[in-house]
C-alpha cells in the first residue's frame, strides 16, 4: 500500500511530500521492516504521479517479491536548480548549472537526524543501520553516494543508478580517501550505454569504475551494471530493480 503525507525539510525552509510503501499485510502483523530511502518519490511506484509519465515500478516488484520492505519515497523541488543545489554536496561549477551551491549534506543530514527518526517512531521499522539503505538516480544518484559514505554509521547499503558523477568526481574520490568504512557496506553502481553520446558514456563509466575502485580498496562490497541498450529515464531504470534488490538483501 502507498501513503501519502507531508514532512518538514528543514533545509528548504517548507514541506515535502512523501510517499510511503507500507507491504500489503502491514497493519495485520506485528514484523518489524528494513527500510529503504529514496529521492525523487514520486517517480517510484504510479506512473501517474512520474514526471515523465512512468515510474520506477517499486510497488508492482514489491508487491510480488519475497523480501518485504518499507520504502520512503523522498519527493524532490520540482524545480530544477533548487534540486540540484538540495542534491549535490559539494559546492562547485558545473558547465550545465553554473554555480551550485551544494545543500546535499544538509538533505543527508535532515533525512537521517528527522526523517528517520520520524519514521522509525511512527512505523514499525528495524531501525539499525544493517536494516537501512538509501537510493537514487542521476543527482539523487549523488546523494545516495554521498549519504552511505558520509552517514555510514546509520546506513549501510546504496543503490546508485547512473549517478551524474562527471559534476563530482574528485570530491567523491576525496571522500573515500578520507574516510573509514564499515566492511558490511554494500553499494550497487550502474550506468546505460545509451544514456548520452558515446564520449560522455566512456567518461560516466570510468566515473563509476573509479568509485568502485576506491570503494573495494575501502573494504566495502559493489556490484557494477553496464546496462546494455540503457538510456538515462525511469523505462530503463526499472528494469534493474531486481539485480539491485538481490544484491543488497539476498
Amino acid at each position: 500500500m502507498i501513503k501519502k503525507f507531508n514532512v518538514w525539510f528543514t533545509p528548504g525552509g517548507e514541506e515535502r511530500r512523501i510517499h510511503l510503501y507500507l507491504p500489503d499485510n502491514y497493519y495485520q502483523t506485528d514484523e518489524r521492516y528494513a527500510t529503504l530511502y529514496f529521492f525523487d518519490g514520486h517517480n517510484l511506484f504510479f506512473d501517474s504521479d512520474a514526471t515523465f509519465g512512468t515510474c520506477l515500478g517499486l510497488k508492482d516488484f514489491l508487491d510480488r517479491w519475497h523480501k518485504k520492505l518499507i520504502v520512503v519515497g523522498i519527493e524532490c523541488s520540482h524545480d530544477d536548480y533548487t534540486r540540484v543545489h538540495e542534491y549535490v554536496p559539494y559546492d562547485l561549477t558545473s558547465m550545465q548549472y553554473g554555480k551550485i551551491h551544494g545543500r546535499g549534506d544538509a538533505t543527508l543530514h535532515w533525512l537521517v537526524h528527522e526523517l528517520k527518526t520520524k519514521i522509525d517512531r511512527e512505523y514499525r521499522t528495524c531501525p539499525f543501520r544493517e536494516a537501512t539503505s538509501i537510493g537514487g538516480y542521476s543527482m539523487g544518484g549523488l546523494t545516495a553516494l554521498y549519504g552511505v559514505l558520509r552517514y555510514n554509521l546509520y546506513i549501510s547499503k546504496a543503490t546508485i543508478i547512473s549517478p551524474s558523477l562527471m559534476i563530482a568526481r574528485e570530491p567523491f574520490l576525496r571522500e573515500l580517501d578520507e574516510h573509514s568504512y564499515s566492511p558490511d557496506t554494500r553499494i550497487f553502481l550502474s550506468w546505460g550505454t545509451n544514456e548520452f553520446d558515446p564520449k560522455m558514456n566512456w567518461g560516466v563509466a570510468q566515473d563509476i569504475l573509479a568509485v568502485e575502485k576506491k570503494a573495494q580498496e575501502k573494504g566495502m562490497k559493489t556490484y557494477i551494471l553496464c546496462q546494455q541498450g540503457g538510456a538515462h529515464n525511469e523505462a530503463s531504470w526499472r528494469e534493474q530493480t531486481e539485480t539491485w534488490m538481490r544484491f543488497l538483501w539476498d
